[in-house]
């Protein structure tokens, strides 16, 4: 395993590792001078001392860096650093890139399942943008796959790993010239597949194929060996969509046959047309796509792979069956004409001096001497168990078989850099010479929970399945009244830690209620605010009493420990300061004198006045 050290171009801090590509590993990285997560691609040790790689890995630095979309995971730096390996001290190119939370479409369609309509639409055209822009800017992405095109969980599609695309004034180098296949076998247009020099086409095929898996789940042609899979785009024709998947419509058909024409004429010109006529189909609206009958391929049509020209057949003077498309007038051009009538005779030629070698083997064989019959020699596929690449690969040559590495995989028993699988498998016998593609471990696959916390139980179920982990057992708690009753309080792990997929997320739910607090003794501030917090409500009830301090909860009508909802009323008495009795007078001896501004004849002032007639006659006395 490389040892890279913790910061690179003391700038950039590494963290885990992210993802493996064929040349390369990702690395998730902090930006310290700019506060930032990004991603670091740095080129596998393995494959510093090959220069082929090397020139690829800085094109692509030089592509992606050349490219603004919001499609396209941008690049914002580049560099070199001398690496600690098990190969020895090695110095080895990193790019810095835009890192994308997210999953890769590859990573969508693992269990097989089709993607509904409008998705697989709405992926294509974002795809479709990225690649209308970087046709603009003279790059040719040459490797459009599932494995490629990643997802944000805000739906936006980014279009990545730009390693081996070209600029178009470079697609005439010898790397085409000498019929090197660069790209992914289930994706390949047919002039890759034939070691022709590529254009931008031939991006809107691979692009087709991307769109037809995500349409049925599964690529348009599929095979044991990369070559038959690479023949089968060569001179095959696709099953239509439909034919898979029942509930696509014709217009989608038609649309996605026209991408996957073998001619590359036949096909879209530009991923602009591509996009309006593929939205156009989701809608319901016309296409300029022709027919799904037009795309069969003529029976006699045969195709030779790396640079051999296609051989179509042809009726005097009239189109070939099932051209691609077939030409709206009915005719020809008098070039397709002329070639199409000059294979025809080949072809009748080829034929006849097949009928007339059959025939003589049928006559003469029984006056011909018997010739040996040629012993082919067939070896087993060995088990390849707890290998690494290069002793796999020394195994296989041992036995005259060649290998050629599979896409990484991710698994919970194989360590990484393991082998996992073969193709053909362990056991097969297999001609001395065959090429055997050797799958190896990526190791432990990571993903980071997602945060749960104030979900449903369902709602944090179907979160933490989509992201690879695994649904484990859940504990009611008492006392947390933030949560309401139901919803996820804590998991365990945590909310985004770094777990590696298929760990168990436990989680703790909200019961929705709390535990009634102690709050005799508590000033009426404290205890409410005790309250609050446990999101109980409150009554204050007053008692006059001089036993307590006042404003001294003396009462709660709810005793202490008990659970109830949170929301429940609690009463609570607060002690306030008896009233003040009114002072007795003191008793007094003396009459006291009379005002002496009062007048004594004053009815108001003088109760003894007479209040009516004259003074009482003394019966007592005469007159």
């Amino acid at each position: 395993m490389d040892q890279l050290p913790r910061m690179l171009a003391d700038r950039y801090e590494v963290g885990r590792l992210i993802g493996r590509g064929g040349m390369a590993q990702v690395y998730i990285a902090y930006d310290t001078r700019l506060s930032r997560t990004v991603a670091i691609k740095i080129l596998r040790s393995d494959m510093a001392a090959d220069e082929t790689f090397l020139a690829r890995f800085r094109r692509e630095a030089q592509s992606s860096a050349a490219l603004n979309h919001p499609s396209i995971v941008a690049v914002y730096d580049t560099g070199e650093e001398e690496i600690d390996t098990r190969h020895g001290l090695v110095t080895l190119p990193f790019i810095v890139m835009e890192y994308v939370n997210g999953q890769t479409v590859r990573d969508l369609l693992a269990d097989g399942d089709p993607i509904p309509i409008d998705e697989a639409a709405h992926v294509a055209a974002g795809v479709l943008s990225a690649l209308e822009y970087s046709h603009r800017e003279g790059i040719i992405h040459r490797d459009i796959k599932p494995g490629n095109i990643m997802l944000t969980p805000d739906g936006s599609v980014k279009v990545m790993d730009f390693g081996i695309a070209r600029a178009m004034a470079d697609a005439h180098s010898s790397v085409t010239q000498t019929n090197t296949v660069v790209g992914t076998a289930q994706y390949l247009s047919p002039e890759q597949a034939r070691g022709e020099v590529v254009d931008t086409r031939s991006d809107l095929y691979s692009a087709g194929c991307l769109l037809y898996e995500m349409l049925t789940g599964k690529p348009p042609f599929t095979g044991d060996t990369a070559i038959s899979v690479a023949y089968q785009h060569v001179s095959e024709a696709p099953v239509p969509p439909s034919s898979v998947t029942a509930d696509i419509p014709d217009t989608i058909d038609r649309v996605v046959l026209k991408a996957l024409a073998k001619d590359r004429e036949d096909r879209y010109q530009t991923a602009a047309a591509f996009r309006r006529d593929l939205l156009s189909a989701v809608r319901g609206q016309q296409v300029t796509a022709p027919a799904t009958s037009a795309y069969a391929v003529p029976a006699a049509a045969a195709t030779a792979l790396m640079g051999t020209a296609a051989i179509p057949a042809a009726a005097d003077g009239a189109p070939a069956t099932g051209s691609y498309p077939p030409y709206q007038t009915g005719q020809l051009p008098a070039q397709r004409e002329k070639r199409s009538n000059s294979w025809l005779w080949a072809i009748i030629v080829l034929l006849l001096a097949i009928l007339g070698f059959i025939a003589f083997q049928v006559f003469a064989g029984n006056d011909s001497p018997e010739e040996p019959t040629p012993t082919v020699e067939l070896v087993e596929v060995p088990n390849l168990a707890g290998m690494d690449q290069q002793e796999a690969r020394a195994a296989l040559s041992d036995l005259g078989l060649e290998m050629t590495i599979g896409e990484p995989v991710e698994t919970d028993g194989v360590e990484s850099g393991l082998f996992v699988s073969a193709n053909p498998p362990v056991g097969t016998s297999v001609e001395t010479g065959s090429t055997v593609e050797v799958v190896f471990s990526a190791g432990v696959g990571e993903t980071t929970v997602p945060d749960v916390t104030g979900l449903s139980v369902d709602a944090a179920r179907r979160a933490i399945e989509a992201e690879g982990l695994t649904w484990g057992s859940t504990t009611t708690v008492d006392n947390r009244p933030e949560f309401s009753e139901g919803e996820i309080v804590s998991t365990d792990p945590a909310p985004n830690e770094q777990v590696a997929r298929g760990t168990v997320v436990n989680a703790e739910v909200s019961s929705g209620r709390v535990t009634v607090p102690n709050l005799l003794g508590m000033n009426v501030e404290i205890a409410t605010a005790e309250l609050d917090a446990r999101g109980l409500s409150y009554r204050i009830e007053s008692s006059p009493t001089d036993e307590a301090d006042p404003d001294t909860v003396i009462g709660q009508d709810f005793r202490e420990g008990s659970i109830v909802d949170q929301g429940q009323r609690i009463t609570i008495t607060v002690a306030v300061a008896p009233p003040t009795p009114s002072p007795t007078p003191e008793p007094t001896t003396e009459e006291p004198s009379p005002d002496p501004t009062t007048d004594p004849t004053d009815e108001e002032s003088n109760p003894r006045a007479t209040t009516t007639g004259p003074p009482e006659t003394n019966p007592g006395r005469g007159n």
